[in-house]
């Protein structure tokens, strides 16, 4: 199974080529989790709150929108208890503080998945102890 971070699923909704490519071709599933639903979704709120005059304003609801639909028809990993007890061992770990609590979340996420998280963020979760990452942006 192959786990899209938020940078890469950011690239699939958007059409880039190569992301679109790898996922169509994928020999596992392709899913998201539920963190990467969220900062996604809260990407889209921030813009409608933020929408300087009116047609950046439809433009963000549109998106919204947009979004919502394409997130639907994805696969959905939740934070269930095996996730919660990796996110508890991976919080242990000192070297992993810098890591931003979301990326952390994704990360416990995909290893009690036993998946493969695919990034453009590779600096950081090569960090993670035992989490295999790929990159198919770049």
């Amino acid at each position: 199974m192959f786990v899209l971070d938020t940078d890469t699923l950011t690239f699939l909704l958007r059409g880039q080529e190569r992301v679109t490519q790898r996922t169509r071709a994928a020999p596992q599933d392709v899913v998201i989790t539920v963190i990467s639903r969220i900062e996604t979704l809260l990407g889209r709120f921030a813009s409608i709150l933020k929408a300087e005059d009116g047609e950046r304003l439809l433009l963000a609801q549109q998106r919204l929108v947009e979004s919502e639909r394409d997130l639907g028809g994805l696969t959905l990993l939740p934070v269930d208890a095996a996730a919660a007890a990796a996110f508890d061992r991976l919080r242990q770990n000192k070297k992993l503080k810098k890591i931003g609590r979301g990326d952390l979340l994704i990360a416990a996420i995909t290893l009690a998945n036993a998946a493969t998280l695919v990034t453009r963020n590779l600096k950081d979760f090569r960090q993670v102890p035992s989490l295999p990452v790929e990159n198919w942006v770049d």
